[in-house]
């Protein structure tokens, strides 16, 4: 029988009328609002106005559905620099990507409070974590803090993120989640490195107007010499405003292409060219940013994930051959990158591999190998004893990210205390006892997520599980120990959370994958994974 469809727009208990009109003035208000700017020349307003129509939007959108929202959080994460740096350094853009993310926090909660989301669970480091942040509130009151907003301030770089965790863990219902979520930072990943490698070698006349805000104009245009042949090399920012941001990128999303790709190697043959694709790429940006740390951290990665694909290879299963296969694949698109770059752009690459070549190789004689990664950092940490707060510290927020920005839209004053080590810094926030809060829960949050490796071994999605464990290893650790800045960067620091969300669901996408092929192998002949898997959970 087929649906009657009637044409009666009669209002229903008269409240369309109200909505109607409601929308004609709006719409009537904000063509007036585009005509002015248009006829006054305002690009910059206009463009706030399209923000601000395209925002609410995304946040009715988001309301309605969270999984969307991560999405186009996570989208807007990577492209909000961009707009910052056309729109003058807009503080409302800086402050939209919060926004975003506490209405996906309500949204979630909404779903969960009606039924509609199940999944949820107890992280295992939760109460080192709630200490850590308690400890972190209480310090926003720190009577040594010279103001409450850098408060406010610490408390948004280190906590605002850490519910993404729990989104994480809800979003990967299936492993085609899993697949979906990991393809789209790719592209995401490959895009912002093609685009950083580009401008690597245009210059910053690329991506950046011509007329920079002040704060941000010294970020966008630095170079490094080599200190003994003097070549020049610029330092990229790709879309972001500075280059300090992009480098943090490299760095964290060459781990998890890593992970990915060897998923993709014993999993499934779908979207493995993007993958790699996004390998050579990352390792052409890393070796074009001209940072030493860029280069060190994701030489040093390589290794390490690499061996740890060989030990945790499904031995058992005899596909240990693709294991290998992954490796020299990775391998060789790497080289295969630079080596173009080395033909078609010599004097860039050239101007890169003298810094690293004589900043790095111990036997040059301008090495500064062993001072930066041993001498300059202790020197720094030890110096954070010397403040007379050190015991208590001086308050969250007061030596953090951002501290340029609450000194001038709100007149803080500033402690002028600072050091550029990232344990010295907890110190001087935090005191003696918010970095041994730090230490501990990295400690054992780095503990909890080795089991869960552990657990996977031998499976397609040990390499994801490692890659996401040596991540944690590093934030908490070799990098959080020289720097604190990694952690802060709100694009590491989302990553980060949601990634930990997801290491801890992978056991539960590896056993719901078996009990799937093992109903099918019931009508075939050759099951897809073994009978006795040794990833299942205990």
């Amino acid at each position: 029988m087929l649906p009657r469809f009637t044409t009666d727009l009669r209002p229903i208990g008269g409240k369309q009328p109200n909505l109607a009109i409601l929308i004609v003035v709006i719409g009537a208000a904000l063509a007036y609002l585009t005509a002015q700017m248009l006829l006054a020349g305002d690009s910059i307003s206009l463009a706030l106005l399209g923000f601000v129509c395209v925002g609410t939007a995304a946040a009715v959108a988001i309301l309605n559905n969270w999984r969307k929202g991560l999405y186009f959080f996570f989208g807007w994460l990577f492209f909000e620099d961009l707009a910052r740096k056309y729109l003058g350094n807009n503080m409302a853009v800086f402050f939209a990507k919060d926004v975003l993310v506490i209405l996906i926090y309500i949204s979630f909660y909404l779903a969960r409070r009606n039924k509609r989301e199940k999944a949820f669970f107890r992280p295992p480091f939760i109460l080192p974590l709630l200490l850590f942040v308690w400890f972190g509130l209480a310090q926003v009151f720190n009577p040594a803090s010279p103001s409450f907003f850098y408060g406010l301030l610490g408390m948004k770089l280190y906590f605002l993120y850490i519910p993404l965790m729990y989104l994480g863990y809800a979003l990967m219902e299936t492993e085609h989640d899993l697949r979906r979520f990991l393809m789209f930072n790719s592209y995401l990943l490959l895009i912002v490195g093609l685009l950083g490698v580009a401008q690597s070698i245009i210059g910053p006349t690329f991506l950046n107007p011509g007329t920079l805000q002040e704060d941000i104009r010294d970020l966008s245009s630095l170079y490094r010499a080599s200190p003994i042949t003097g070549l020049l090399a610029y330092r990229p920012t790709s879309v972001f405003v500075s280059n300090g941001r992009f480098q943090d990128l490299i760095v964290i999303s060459w781990i998890i292409v890593l992970g990915f790709a060897g998923y993709l190697i014993l999993r499934t043959k779908k979207s493995r060219t993007i993958a790699f694709v996004a390998v050579g790429v990352l390792a052409a940006a890393a070796v074009m940013t001209a940072s030493r740390g860029v280069v060190m951290w994701c030489g040093s990665s390589t290794l390490v994930i690499l061996a740890a694909f060989v030990w945790g290879a499904p031995w058992r299963q005899g596909q240990a051959s693709r294991v290998v296969r992954s490796i020299q694949r990775i391998t060789l698109l790497a080289g295969l990158a630079i080596l173009f770059l080395s033909v078609a752009f010599p004097d860039e690459i050239n101007s890169r591999l003298a810094i690293y070549n004589e900043t790095l190789n111990p036997y040059s004689s301008a090495s500064e190998l062993a001072y930066r990664a041993h001498e300059y950092p202790m020197k720094n940490f030890l110096a954070a004893f010397d403040t007379p707060n050190w015991i208590y510290g001086y308050g969250i927020g007061t030596a953090s990210l951002g501290i340029q920005y609450v000194a001038r839209i709100l007149h803080a004053p500033s402690t002028g205390i600072g050091v550029e080590s990232g344990y010295g810094q907890l110190i001087i926030e935090f005191g003696i006892v918010g970095l041994l809060l730090w230490i501990v829960l990295g400690a054992v949050l780095s503990i909890s997520a080795w089991k869960v490796v552990a657990h996977l071994r031998g499976s397609p999605w040990f390499p994801i599980a490692f890659a996401i464990f040596w991540l944690a290893f590093l934030m908490f650790f070799p990098i959080g120990y020289s720097s604190m800045s990694f952690y802060q960067d709100f694009l590491v620091n989302a990553y980060f959370w949601i990634l930990v969300g997801v290491l801890y669901r992978l056991p539960s996408l590896a056993l719901s994958a078996q009990f799937a092929a093992e109903a099918k192998g019931k009508s075939s002949a050759a099951p897809a994974f073994p009978r006795r898997p040794v990833f299942v959970p205990r």
